[in-house]
């Protein structure tokens, strides 16, 4: 049986430590994920979705540190690390210091969420989906001290659907990735496996994604914008201003509009709201959140708000 020390954060983990856990080749010795933090208007403080899912699987052994240099949990890392067959990395949130790349027998694994060299970075499912490319994947990979850049064990396909949001892309990547993870990661232990080093030439990176980033920006066309109302949804969500409103986009469809109107100028088609983009391009929307408000169909807005629109 193989020991494992399991660094994960957000839901896009929990699959993965699942996963391990339900194996009978691994033994999980403790959990590495980031601290409780307030959420929502009352800031109520929630434990991260590895937390959670850890507890229910009956592992005591969490750490949260707040940093990684922190001298307590260096001096816990660095007693248990040496035990440990491998540390396993799923959407934890933070660079690991080269000092804990050394701790383990056989280093440190990742699940990233794409098919690397292609978005190396923590927003590679928006990033693909925004690109317009029709496939992605997970990749299983060795870490190294450069972000990104480590040896693959394994690469897995699938192709990105149409409508795909990135909130179903990230549920589907998730699982995916935990239904590769244990049998490669054993491979690799049981040296059978040996790891290919990634073709820097065709790397392509992602950003980190904040609320300012969801803003829709009308000099675009409008096949680009309801890539980005696809890709951010949920997070962080896609907003235009409309006679200074704030209005979120929930889901949007782009179409040909050939009638001269300015980018960012909302008006009514065939019944329906929309506004202008660029190259003879308009953006219908589909489901729209007024500030304030629920989310609602564009008939609904349109019929509630008819003022916010022009023809």
């Amino acid at each position: 049986m193989y020991k494992l020390l399991f660094l994960g954060t957000s839901a896009f983990a929990v699959p993965s430590l699942r996963a391990l856990k339900e194996d009978g080749r691994f033994e999980i010795a403790g959990i590495i994920t980031q601290p409780d933090k307030p959420v929502g208007r009352h800031a109520t403080l929630t434990p991260p979705a590895v937390k959670v899912a850890a507890k229910e699987l009956g592992i005591s052994e969490i750490q949260q540190p707040a940093k990684l240099k922190e001298e307590d949990f260096k001096k816990w890392v660095e007693d248990i690390g040496p035990s440990c067959d491998a540390f396993v990395v799923v959407s934890y949130g933070k660079i690991l210091p080269s000092w804990m790349l050394e701790l383990p027998k056989h280093g440190i694994f990742n699940v990233h969420g794409s098919l690397l060299p292609r978005w190396r970075g923590p927003s590679p499912i928006q990033a693909a989906i925004l690109a317009g490319d029709d496939r992605t994947g997970v990749t299983i990979m060795k870490i190294n001290e450069k972000m990104d850049e480590g040896p693959i064990l394994l690469e897995e396909q699938t192709a990105i659907h149409p409508d795909e949001t990135g909130g179903e892309l990230h549920d589907r990547l998730a699982n995916l990735g935990a239904t590769v993870l244990p049998h490669t990661l054993a491979a690799y232990l049981d040296e059978k496996l040996e790891p290919k080093e990634q073709n820097g030439s065709k790397a392509t990176y992602c950003k980190i994604l904040t609320r300012n980033d969801g803003r829709l920006d009308w000099a675009k066309t409008a096949d680009e914008l309801a890539r980005m109302v696809r890709a951010y949804h949920p997070w962080p969500g896609t907003w235009t201003i409309v006679n200074e409103t704030r209005l979120k986009v929930v889901k949007a469809r782009a179409f040909q509009y050939e009638k001269l109107l300015k980018p960012g100028t909302p008006f009514v088609h065939d019944g329906l709201p929309c506004i202008a983009a660029t190259s003879g391009t308009a953006l219908e929307l589909v489901e729209v959140q007024p500030e304030g408000k629920k989310a609602m169909s564009g008939n609904e807005f349109l019929r509630g708000m008819r003022s916010f629109l022009r023809n």
